[in-house]
């Protein structure tokens, strides 16, 4: 997974380019996108065997609107990530793109590819699982709690 300090060092070394995002299925969102806020993102939980545990990531939400002939590049896109500091707690936190498509998702950034004409940020999914397996009983090969 890509963390904040990463995607600045991309997005700074390659000035002038698009930013393209792909989906996990290979879909682009469309080109016109834009970058709408960028939010550290703290979630507090216990799992079901009782620990207590905390997951923290860098949010920037996407959205499509109607002007298609917008177009989001490198520079404006690190302004955003760099504004984001004041919100996040460091560098080290991994991204995450919000994207709605008939529902609200949020896709893990997992890789940065650089082209002649873009940076394409490839999003991956999150999954659910048991992090109490032993607890639960439930052998390690298994998904479900």
């Amino acid at each position: 997974m890509i963390d904040v300090k990463r995607l600045k060092a991309v997005l700074g070394e390659n000035p002038g380019k698009s930013v393209q995002l792909v989906l996990p299925g290979g879909e682009a969102v469309p080109q016109h996108f834009h970058v709408t806020e960028i939010g550290g993102v703290r979630k507090d939980f216990i799992d079901c065997g009782g620990t207590q545990r905390v997951n923290s990531t860098c949010l920037i939400q996407c959205w499509v609107a109607t002007d298609v002939d917008h177009r989001i590049g490198t520079e404006k896109v690190l302004k955003i990530v760099e504004m984001g500091a004041k919100v996040l707690v460091g560098n080290f936190l991994p991204v995450e793109i919000e994207y709605e498509e008939g529902v609200i998702s949020q896709y893990p950034l997992d890789e940065l590819e650089v082209t002649a004409e873009a940076v394409v940020f490839r999003l991956t999914t999150k999954h659910t699982d048991c992090l109490a397996k032993e607890k639960c009983g439930i052998p390690e090969a298994e998904e479900d709690c």
